[in-house]
């Protein structure tokens, strides 16, 4: 006998609310913004019933921390499986990370700017809850970049003093300002061209013999340092 609608809506919800509203907040939330994203909303999105939001979740709050763990669930393996891991000179690694970072900008700009970053920019003096996850999800990121930068920095000679952390939480810093000059300009450009400098910027550090400052609208090829 063929289960009944509601019967269907039940298992739906035991089985697969938590993740609908986890991925639900992420599209929204990255469209239109935190305080502007609903309980209905998210609901309407994820179709579940405000029941299942609130056996899954105390509150918006609680949501708002799982889904930043949630967006560093869903991306992480995008980075730890990209094929730049796979270049031998760590220096290397790096600009091809940023020629990745690149290379997600297309499409609207809910579709590649970032949920930690555009949460955060509204809850950080109201949810120490939420600041913190988002926090976490971006400095993680930033750790496992550090450790090319470390290795860098061991296998060439920066022009300055510095340290691998600094230069990977500046490189965070880039993307994340990037993303919201973006939104403010309304496309893509202000990002590419920030991801273009800062690879400028660390051929120069590195005295790497050329580095492409970016591939997009009003980007060139320079040629910039030299090795010692």
């Amino acid at each position: 006998m063929p289960r009944s609608r509601d019967n269907g809506t039940r298992s739906r919800e035991r089985g697969h609310a938590r993740v609908a509203l986890l991925d639900a907040a992420v599209t929204l939330v990255r469209k239109q913004g935190w305080a502007a994203t609903s309980v209905d909303q998210l609901c309407a999105a994820a179709r579940v019933t405000k029941g299942a939001f609130f056996h899954h979740f105390a509150s918006k709050e609680d949501l708002g921390v799982a889904a930043a763990r949630h967006w560093s669930e869903t991306t992480d393996p995008i980075f730890a499986n990209a094929d730049y891991h796979r270049l031998a000179d760590p220096l290397d690694r790096i600009l091809a990370y940023l020629d990745l970072r690149a290379a997600m900008a297309h499409g609207p700009l809910e579709e590649f700017t970032c949920f930690a970053g555009t949460t955060v920019q509204e809850v950080f003096a109201t949810s120490n809850s939420i600041r913190l996850a988002c926090g976490e999800s971006i400095f993680s990121h930033t750790n496992r970049l550090a450790e090319d930068f470390r290795a860098a920095i061991s296998q060439h000679r920066p022009r300055a003093a510095i340290s691998a952390e600094s230069l990977a939480l500046y490189t965070q810093t880039v993307l994340q300002g990037g993303f919201v000059v973006s939104k403010a300009k309304g496309n893509r450009t202000p990002l590419l061209e920030a991801i273009g400098h800062l690879k400028g910027y660390l051929a120069l550090l590195f005295e790497k013999r050329t580095a492409v400052i970016g591939r997009g609208p009003g980007k060139t090829d320079a040629s910039v340092g030299s090795r010692r």
